[in-house]
């Protein structure tokens, strides 16, 4: 029998009734982290606790040696150095990334895929060059219509052997709001390995497949880019045959810092009977968030919380803040976000074969202990 790489990749399926994470899955659970909701306290993440997916390896790159492309229907192909780049005007952004699957582990059949719970996003300030002035010293032609962006990053997804590649429409590639960044530095240092080392792409208020690390290539088209990451992988399907919608802006979120202190294993929360502070931050990629509401009884009554002002920062997180009077007993914490445009979280998750877009409401189980302090 030939040896194909079918052989080694499987392909998409969604995880049988009774079925528990498999190896596979915690292997990739192993490789890509997410945050500790405990670090939601910090406004800017720092690098190491920031959410990870890499589809296949991290590329290792000398920055150096490392060229950016930008070519195809353009009037004027260009090559970039790193220390090119560096050397123009800089733009720095806070931006909230959050992974198009956050929340997929969650869902009622499981796709099997990395396993995410909710910690999948986190905070950054990105340092680098609006991708719009690269365009514009290049040329676009009349009729470009897609940007495609190429990372160093190659394997095998579904038996189809790929760089990873993902594009954007010309006008959210050369618009100013979001401005996209071709990103060399990460919260004032350069990028780690795992956040793209040495350029990455910054698309604020998209989903983080959009975010090519380790960028190498940018290819502007006179036609749709239909490659696996744009057409195959990331779309919003009920049934495999569909096309589906594609995945975008980022829904609405708000996640709360479990309050109290933790179980080891179960990870559920104890605190004090009394006043407790709940805290948390909440986004959206569509517009900036308006409300934020906490439930403290598993969601059968919601009350506002306090929000930040929403400050300069647009792509960013805001953070809320909650007073609880918890009472002796088993409780169940949640909150929810409704950004400008109306759009919210829902109670019950809409289902997709992908487990793309799930912003359910969280859920975090706390038990408050008797007035007596007894443990």
């Amino acid at each position: 029998m030939g040896q194909r790489l079918e052989n080694i990749s499987a392909p998409a399926r969604l995880a049988r009734p009774d079925e528990g994470i498999s190896a596979q899955e915690l292997a990739l659970a192993a490789r890509n982290h997410g945050l500790p909701l405990e670090a939601l306290r910090y406004e800017i993440t720092p690098p190491g606790l920031h959410y990870v997916l890499t589809h296949y390896d991290i590329p290792f790159a000398e920055e150096p040696d490392w060229r950016l492309a930008l070519g195809g229907r353009v009037r004027r192909p260009l090559l970039f150095g790193v220390d090119e780049l560096k050397a123009r005007p800089a733009v720095r952004q806070r931006v909230t990334m959050e992974c198009a699957g956050n929340g997929r582990a969650l869902l009622t059949p499981r796709p099997v895929s990395q396993p995410w719970l909710v910690e999948a996003v986190g905070t950054a300030e990105w340092t680098g060059v609006p991708l719009r002035v690269l365009l514009a010293e290049a040329g676009v032609e009349r009729d470009a219509v897609d940007v495609v962006f190429t990372g160093a990053d190659h394997g095998v997804e579904r038996g189809v052997e790929q760089d990873y590649r993902r594009a954007l429409p010309l006008d959210v590639a050369r618009g100013d709001e979001p401005e996209v960044l071709v990103a060399y530095a990460m919260n004032g240092a350069p990028l780690p390995p795992q956040h793209g080392h040495p350029l990455r792409l910054v698309v604020p208020g998209w989903y983080g497949m959009a975010q090519v690390k380790w960028l190498r290539g940018i290819t502007v088209t006179d036609v749709p880019f239909r490659g696996f990451q744009q057409s195959v992988a990331y779309r919003l399907r009920q049934e495999a045959a569909e096309e589906g919608e594609p995945v975008t802006r980022i829904a609405p979120r708000a996640l709360l810092a479990p309050p109290g202190f933790p179980d080891f294993m179960s990870r559920e929360r104890a605190v004090c009977a009394g006043a407790v502070t709940v805290t948390g931050r909440a986004w959206s990629g569509w517009a900036p968030v308006t409300r934020v509401e906490v439930s403290t009884d598993d969601g059968h009554t919601w009350h506002p919380a306090r929000l930040d002002p929403l400050g300069t920062h647009r792509w960013a997180w805001r953070a809320w803040h909650f007073t609880w009077r918890a009472t002796p007993g088993r409780h169940v914490l949640s909150a929810r976000a409704t950004d400008a445009d109306g759009h919210t979280q829902p109670l019950d998750q809409p289902w997709n074969r992908g487990g793309f877009v799930n912003n359910l409401v969280q859920r975090v189980p706390v038990l408050c202990l008797d007035d007596d302090g007894e443990r």
